[in-house]
């Protein structure tokens, strides 16, 4: 069991209050989390002591070469991945794509199928689409009206001319949690690459990409407690085989092939502090098993808070909640929600006046909100419970639906 109160100290922007003294709640971690203050250390430390590009004969040079080792492998043990040459790094999942997209392109050709959902961010639909440009038809998988992707539509659109499925393992829109192993049996006759989209998942739950049995798989580390920065996993000896956008003076292998210009390192240092932060919430005999232990007392802590918020909620005749319920742990501790008369706007404004910080919109996920009839009403609210959300925020949040009921009193107030 974790010791919240513990885990809270490490992160200073807990202490940020009002003018009346009362503390920030943090529910906006699913567009990016607070930051441990080793994570903000470590980059400081890295300005102050190992400032320099790579690949010198000189001390700063050699260490941030050994920080930008250090990361990789920590970022393979991560992922459960088996070699640290398989992980790329990248400024956001997007820009790695785009990237994955352009060398895919030179080997798909005219009358090729690509596979993605309605249900996926944007950066997992918008970069394939381009592939439309050298003769690729795109396939969407269908949504359902209760947030899940429809997998018999799935099992129907796949074909001999798949070359290459892309899917989230997680919505960060409505909390789904995706199929990937009824996924995986779907494609068992198919030889195509499969991509996954982890951004949402890897702040909740531990990664195993031999378990997953992907190609690659993206996630960015300003999600679980880091810097913007984002790591690519490409299956080994795959990315030796692609011909990516690089410099002539660039390195031609992987992990190194994809990687344009110079990266922040003090940034990939703060990840690897982040990857360390999450370590150390758990036992065992080795970094991995330090990392799954954490993962599962992080995902019970945030799934029984979810659980709490969600039933509250769910008893608000105003609000309709979007996506699964909590009947099972498969789904993000990441709530969505309606107003019947006013738009995520209006709540998240009335929201943030009693210090409540949380989302409204798409976010990026346009086409599942437009799926479900959403768009119109300005999308939805999404609350996210991260590891250092507390039961007495969550009370104060609903105080047994008194603090909501005068949300929405407020609300209609001021907009009716």
């Amino acid at each position: 069991m974790l010791e919240i109160e513990k885990v809270r100290e490490k992160f200073p922007s807990l202490n940020n209050c009002d003018n009346d003294g009362n503390n920030i709640i943090y529910l906006d971690g699913p567009g990016g989390t607070q930051v441990p203050s080793d994570v903000i250390e470590g980059i400081s430390k890295y300005y102050k002591n190992h400032n320099a590009n790579t690949h010198g004969e000189f001390r700063a040079s050699i260490e941030t070469d050994n920080i930008m080792d250090d990361l990789r492998k920590k970022s393979a043990l991560f992922l459960g991945a088996k070699d640290s040459k398989c992980i790329s790094i990248g400024q956001n999942m997007t820009t790695l794509n785009f990237s994955l997209v352009r060398s895919l392109s030179k080997i798909f050709k005219k009358g090729d199928e690509m596979i993605i959902t309605e249900l996926d961010h944007e950066a997992n639909r918008g970069p394939w689409r381009t592939l439309e440009d050298v003769g690729v038809k795109i396939i969407e998988i269908d949504l359902l009206q209760n947030g899940e992707l429809d997998y018999d539509d799935f099992s129907k659109k796949i074909n001999d001319k798949t070359v290459m499925v892309a899917v989230g393992m997680s919505s960060n829109a409505f909390g789904t949690m995706n199929k990937i192993k009824k996924i995986r049996e779907i494609l068992e006759n198919h030889n195509c690459l499969l991509l996954l989209d982890a951004v949402h998942y890897a702040p909740h739950f531990s990664i195993d990409v031999n378990k997953l049995n992907c190609d690659f798989l993206v996630c960015s580390a300003y999600k679980f407690y880091g810097p913007h920065i984002s790591i690519l996993y490409a299956k080994p000896g795959l990315l030796d085989k692609l011909d990516t956008d690089r410099l002539i003076v660039q390195d031609q292998k992987a992990p190194y092939k994809i990687e344009t210009g110079t990266l922040n390192h003090a940034a990939c240092y703060g990840v690897s502090k982040a990857i360390d932060f999450i370590a150390s919430l758990g036992s065992g005999d080795n970094y991995r098993k330090k990392l799954i232990d954490a993962y599962n007392k992080l995902s019970t802590h945030e799934y029984a808070l979810a659980s709490k918020l969600y039933n509250g909620l769910n008893e608000l005749k105003e609000i309709q909640i979007i996506g699964p319920d909590f009947s099972s742990r498969d789904r993000t501790p990441t709530i969505s929600f309606v107003h019947k008369s006013k738009s995520a706007n209006q709540v998240c404004k009335e929201l943030a006046k009693k210090n409540i910080s949380a989302w409204d919109g798409h976010f990026y996920a346009k086409r599942a909100i437009q799926k479900l009839g959403l768009e119109k009403r300005g999308g939805v609210t999404r609350l996210g419970i991260s590891i250092y959300n507390t039961s007495t925020e969550v009370k104060r949040l609903l105080k047994f639906y008194q603090a909501f009921k005068d949300i929405f009193i407020s609300i209609n107030r001021i907009y009716q």
